[in-house]
């Protein structure tokens, strides 16, 4: 191919840990550059308008930003192994993996990256080897500070061994639950990736699999999710664990109990804010009452709205809405809700009265759509 696709990124990005796998997965011809190369800078920031990874430039010289939007336009050209299943059930388990499972475990990564200071010395290497590629331990160290300098200007509370502590305990609750599943699945469906598997990477990855700390923690108590995540960064869709299983999804749409369990888990544990961010926005177009198209906050990359005021099982709540994890979030409702009142009262039974079902059902009057890696008012 002579003009492969070009994914912009690095490996200390979270998200670009999923459009990686994704790539390599799908046996999709492309090529990895960071973000210092030249091109990048001249012509693929200013056709996104964002500096954020990762970042696909297509053979016909298209800009993609968004780990999710990548996955969709990938998914139109090349769409065998399909990363998103046609039927309902495992078509709404993945997308709410997709949401709980990057989004959802975001937090919990990032702050296990941060807050252990072994990671330090490897964590601002590995920053600065992003823009100098070359440099000396030196330069590295200088260029991954001011990186690390910025993230960590986003706001983290104070570390101590009690917090980590708490860290290591939240992070062991998605091991066991992950490390349980994988003793007889290859991935979360079956015989080769969704979308759901490509999510998690992100954190399983990115973070929590090559930062000292949190890499150290999962190969002494998850084996089989650290040969999962070795497994996710190879194109061999078959792994040799499970030589003998279809290349398929589960017939009769069938989903996992242990998949459903760690669903079910992330949910309940990550899923709440995901709830007061969508009933947020619906409470602010309602108030606002903007036109069909309005763009949303359109000089922001990642918008945000205003704290919103709600009330929620009974109690009175602020919350910042993130129009980003609103958006992530319709995605599952909008396909749930397209489906018949019989399919999802099926679906309904299978989740059971869990958080899952609450996110799924939270009203969609006004939908967000991403365009030109912008959001509007669809």
């Amino acid at each position: 191919m002579p003009n492969p696709y070009t994914l912009y990124g690095s490996y200390a990005s979270y998200y670009t840990a999923k459009s990686r796998s994704h790539l390599r997965k799908k046996g999709i011809p492309f090529v990895e550059r960071l973000p210092s190369e030249p091109k990048f800078r001249d012509i693929v920031r200013p056709a996104s308008g964002s500096h954020r990874i990762p970042q696909l430039l297509t053979p016909d010289g298209l800009v993609i930003q968004d780990s999710v939007e990548i996955l969709d336009h990938l998914e139109s050209k090349f769409p065998e192994y399909p990363a998103i299943p046609n039927t309902p059930a495992q078509r709404t388990f993945v997308h709410m993996m997709e949401l709980l499972c990057s989004e959802g475990l975001l937090n919990l990564a990032w702050q296990h990256r941060w807050l252990f200071e072994e990671n330090m010395s490897f964590v601002t290497k590995d920053f600065g080897r992003s823009f100098r590629p070359q440099g000396s331990d030196d330069e590295l160290e200088k260029y991954g500070k001011l990186i690390a300098d910025r993230m960590m200007s986003y706001g983290l509370p104070p570390t101590n061994e009690d917090i980590r502590a708490e860290l290591d305990r939240q992070y062991l609750a998605v091991l066991q639950r992950f490390e349980q599943h994988l003793q007889f699945h290859p991935y979360f469906l079956g015989g080769h990736p969704s979308a759901a598997d490509y999510a998690i990477m992100g954190s399983m990855h990115a973070h929590l699999g090559r930062d000292p700390a949190g890499l150290h923690f999962m190969q002494q108590h998850a084996p089989r999710v650290f040969r999962w995540v070795e497994h996710m960064l190879t194109p061999e869709v078959q792994s040799p664990e499970f030589y003998d299983r279809p290349i398929a999804y589960p017939e009769n749409d069938e989903i996992p109990a242990t998949a459903l369990a760690l669903l079910t888990y992330l949910a309940e544990a990550y899923g709440q804010p995901f709830i007061l961010s969508s009933l947020g926005f619906q409470q602010a177009m309602d108030s606002q009452q903007p036109p069909t198209g309005h763009a949303l906050n359109p000089d922001q990359d990642q918008p945000t709205l205003m704290v919103e005021n709600l009330i929620y099982k009974g109690e009175s709540r602020s919350h910042r809405v993130n129009l980003h994890h609103v958006w992530m979030a319709q995605r599952a409702q909008k396909y749930f809700h397209s489906l018949s009142q019989e399919v999802r009262n099926g679906i309904e039974e299978r989740l059971g009265n869990s958080a899952v079902t609450a996110l799924l059902n939270v009203p969609a009057r006004w939908i967000i759509e991403r365009r030109n890696n912008r959001l509007f008012l669809q």
